[in-house]
């Protein structure tokens, strides 16, 4: 993409409601706009962010086994008063009547729809397991929606929901979306830390929040600091070996992480004191057990082994998609702007030309723009006629990973040169060399 012919407006200052570094940043870079309290435009760099995000989501469901599909945002009151639900969840739930004098909702989760689906579309245990999942926008009337798309009331939300025969291998699909949670945070470069929870009005008494720490979380924790040197990395996972996939799961929850609504001081003592941690994190995920609470009332039953007709064990797992852009931010930025890992960047490389109108700079930009192109990764051609500083502090502000700056002065020796936004250390080397370094790099983040 041509900075020229892209829709980018970057503001120089930030915006007086603007309270924590990713709002400000986001509004800063040209992501997104507010049009109401909690509710806002995706401009297209943002939008970009949130499809990487999304397809990141989508290839991680479906390596463990998991199946899309696409509920509607508008629910009908009547599911939710079958599972007791209704009356129950508050004024966050946004209600509304249709002109049949219908009673509806905008939906701000799916368990009761998706039961539905299930119950009349399964019979047997037979076709069981089974996990069906969606990536939709979501609504929940929040008294003060603040901190831009962190806690919006407008949000974009995986919600997957699975069904089993028995408790036994419930767990397992709750461990199996641990483990698929752990690679998907760790894909977008973030250390999100299991923690045992509160269930809500969700429900159930298994249940773990994923926590990306940082200063502005909404939530005190309090965790062994050795947890934060768990990571998956590279290593293969077998889905269908449930003592395998628990292995994981108990080697990243053994460690003390809580909550403080379900903080055990006792416990919490017992580590070594140097390890000890207290602060606050940013929920970027939950999953839930909770057995049959939604299969009894919403009679979800099957046929079991033994010819009996049985309420299926379910459970809940969402991942907070849009809010996953304001974490990355809060976690990976610097005071010149954002700090994109790999796996989110909306353009792999920015392309700064120093010179613009010099035929040489202008020619080895556009050498460089088709090359990268070429490898399949997207480049970001700053082409405007524009002070140096200005294209650099743009860059820095949009947070791009790598930049190649190509200028007169480097041309003439042969080189450009190949910045890492992270660190801020620069390479000269050739044009072929730089684009060969950045295939190197996206190849481990892919």
């Amino acid at each position: 993409m041509r900075l020229t012919r892209y829709f980018l407006p970057v503001l120089k200052e930030t915006p007086a409601e603007a309270q924590i570094v990713s709002h400000r940043l986001m509004l800063r870079a040209g992501m997104i706009k507010q049009q109401a309290a909690g509710i806002y435009s995706w401009l297209p760099l943002g939008l970009k962010v949130l499809r990487r995000i999304e397809q990141i989501v989508h290839e991680e469901q479906e390596r463990a086994g998991h199946i899309a599909l696409l509920m509607p945002t508008l629910q009908p009151a009547d599911l939710w008063r079958e599972s007791g639900r209704y009356d129950d969840y508050g004024e966050e739930m946004l209600r509304i009547t249709d002109r049949h004098k219908r009673e509806m909702l905008y939906g701000p989760t799916n368990e009761e729809m998706i039961t539905d689906i299930f119950r009349s579309n399964v019979e047997s245990y037979k076709q069981l397991p089974l996990t069906l999942y969606h990536i939709q926008w979501k609504f929940r009337d929040e008294v003060r929606p603040r901190f831009g798309v962190m806690r919006g009331r407008e949000f974009l939300m995986k919600d997957g929901y699975t069904f089993d025969i028995d408790k036994d291998a419930a767990l397992h699909a709750y461990n199996r979306h641990m483990v698929s949670y752990l690679r998907t945070y760790e894909r977008m470069g973030l250390t999100a830390i299991p923690m045992r929870a509160d269930s809500g009005p969700i429900g159930g008494d298994d249940t773990h929040e994923f926590l990306v720490l940082a200063s502005t979380g909404e939530s005190e924790v309090f965790y062994d600091a050795a947890v934060t040197d768990l990571h998956l990395g590279d290593r293969e996972i077998d889905y269908a070996d449930r003592a395998g996939v628990k292995a994981v799961c108990d080697e990243f929850t053994t460690l003390y992480a809580r909550t403080d609504e379900t903080h055990d001081a006792a416990l919490f003592d017992a580590i070594p004191p140097e390890r000890r941690r207290v602060g606050r994190g940013i929920e970027v995920g939950q999953i839930f057990y909770f057995g049959t609470k939604y299969s009894d009332p919403m009679k979800a039953n099957v046929v079991n082994d033994q010819g009996a007709r049985v309420p299926v064990h379910m459970g809940s797992h969402g991942i907070g998609v849009s809010r996953l852009l304001g974490a990355i931010i809060e976690a990976s930025h610097d005071e010149r702007g954002i700090i994109w890992p790999e796996g989110v960047t909306p353009f792999a490389v920015g392309i700064v030309n120093l010179k613009q109108g010099d035929s040489a700079t202008d020619a080895a930009c556009e050498g460089l723009y088709a090359a990268v192109q070429a490898t399949g990764l997207e480049p970001l051609y700053d082409d405007r006629d524009d002070r140096a500083g200005a294209k650099f502090a743009t860059m820095d502000l949009i947070g791009l990973p790598w930049r190649i700056t190509v200028g007169p002065r480097g041309l003439a020796n042969g080189v450009v040169e190949l910045t890492e936004r992270r660190t801020g250390v620069s390479v000269e080397m050739t044009a072929e060399a730089a684009v060969a370094r950045l295939v190197e790099i996206y190849a481990l983040h892919r």
